[in-house]
């Protein structure tokens, strides 16, 4: 395992615990912002007192506390590998995390400079889902390319729905949904998989 911390003379008990770390890390933060991306997906629905929202909001709570407690379990099988992590990984996550963050605070006040809100949510995504390309190779996880591939066609599909005139209600709720399952889907897999 190459890395910044653990040094390459790290035990394999230091390196398993890393991988731990980082399944159990990744597993919280994926499924956290999958909630962000339900939440935003029910905000499209109607008013608070309509049961829809409520629907979307309280089966997203439900599928973020089972994707936590499977990642945090304490029986849960160790990873079948351990990763490989570049030279000055945590650097190189540092940086994509602020490239994504400051790309996000400019979709936003680009789309509302332009009087055009409702591309927000596709833009976010596609944001988010680039940024997935780097920290797949950073992680050294594969499913993360995935990640990447389905977040681009969820912002791609709500681009078009932008295109096709849709009003910003349905843009939100596809995108929103279809970003969440996405996100889920990784959560589970890092938390049952690795």
């Amino acid at each position: 395992m190459t890395s910044t911390s653990p040094t390459s003379s790290a035990t394999d008990a230091e390196c398993l615990a890393l991988t731990r770390s980082l399944r159990r890390r990744g597993t919280l933060v994926l499924s956290v912002f999958a909630l962000v991306w339900a939440v935003a997906a029910a905000s499209g629905t109607g008013s608070a007192t309509d049961p829809a929202p409520l629907g979307i909001e309280g089966a997203a709570v439900l599928l973020t506390a089972v994707a936590l407690h499977l990642g945090y379990r304490k029986g849960a099988a160790p990873s079948p590998r351990t990763v490989s992590l570049p030279a000055n990984w945590a650097r190189g996550v540092g940086i994509v995390n602020t490239i994504e963050l400051v790309a996000v605070f400019a979709v936003i006040a680009a789309s509302n400079a332009a009087g055009r809100p409702e591309v927000i949510p596709a833009g976010i995504a596609l944001v988010v889902g680039l940024h997935f390309f780097p920290l797949a190779r950073l992680y050294d996880q594969w499913q993360y390319r995935w990640t990447a591939v389905l977040l681009t066609a969820v912002a791609v599909v709500g681009f078009v729905l932008v295109a096709a005139g849709l009003e910003s209600e349905t843009v939100r709720l596809v995108v929103g949904l279809g970003s969440a399952v996405v996100l889920w889907g990784s959560a589970y897999h890092v938390a049952v998989r690795g």
